[in-house]
């Protein structure tokens, strides 16, 4: 998916960027945007698609690219959610036979939707079909000074990034050439936003700052973000390199765009 963000405010363009991982038992994929469903019904709402300036192709969905790639649909065995939000979880019920990883505290949000803003950012028919949820705690190892860092496999982490919302988390995916990339959802919006001091147009901070559930937290998760760019991004020097990049930057993911390891 390509929503185009609207005003001069925002970006011209925005993505969702979804992460596909080869594995030896399989494939995961890491967020879906949005699905089959969501484009045939519209049930994001013809707000949301107006504001957003969504570009609804079934060619862009998580299932569509998959197929591209010549894999098939059983294929995906495992799903990882940065988030439950509308357009990181609309294609779960294009993968209904995949395990869906998520911290037990995002899919404790979405399911009771307490608040209006969660009323509004979770869909329930996107999980309707009812998948094999694998939930998370937000307890275990530590990673590059990241605390409670769950092990999905081997290879991909779910790395706890509370504020955007409850249980909000980025993935860390080790690359077989070296180092690792992290997707770290909403936990920011702008590539500018990693440095040091960060920058983000007005528009994206406004929004960030609308639909937070934490403040404290997204901010201090933020400060976590920047300092591991600083001493860990591809810039660095260091011997670990970490390829940070947020689900919607439109620059990130061009950067990204020819890298298949």
């Amino acid at each position: 998916m390509s929503p185009r963000a609207p005003g001069g405010l925002t970006p011209a363009r925005m993505v969702a960027h979804c992460l596909l991982v080869e594995g030896p038992n399989g494939l995961t994929l890491i967020d879906t945007g949005f699905g089959t469903a969501d484009i045939a019904e519209k049930r994001m709402g013809r707000g949301f698609i107006a504001l957003m300036g969504a570009a609804l192709d079934p060619s862009e969905t998580a299932i569509s690219q998959v197929r591209a790639a010549g894999h098939q649909v059983e294929d995906v065995t495992d799903v990882v959610v940065t988030h439950l939000d509308l357009d990181h979880a609309g294609g779960l019920g294009d993968f209904p036979n995949a395990r869906v990883h998520v911290f037990a505290d995002e899919l404790d949000a979405a399911r009771k939707r307490a608040s209006v803003k969660e009323k509004n950012r979770y869909i329930e028919a996107q999980w309707a079909h009812g998948p094999n949820w694998i939930e998370h705690t937000v307890a275990g190892d530590q990673w590059l000074g990241f605390e409670s860092v769950q092990a999905v496999s081997e290879d991909i982490l779910l790395v706890p990034l509370r504020g955007h919302t409850r249980g909000h988390s980025g993935v860390a995916v080790r690359r077989p050439s070296g180092g690792w990339f992290l997707h770290a959802g909403d936990a920011y919006f702008s590539h500018g936003e990693k440095e040091t001091p960060p920058t983000c147009p007005s528009g994206l901070s406004m929004f960030q700052t609308m639909v937070q559930m934490d403040k404290k937290a997204r901010h201090a998760n933020q400060d976590r973000l920047r300092s591991l760019h600083a001493e860990h991004g591809p810039d660095s020097g260091a011997a670990e390199i970490v390829t940070i990049f947020s689900a919607h930057d439109a620059v990130e993911y061009d950067a990204l765009a020819d890298v298949t390891d």
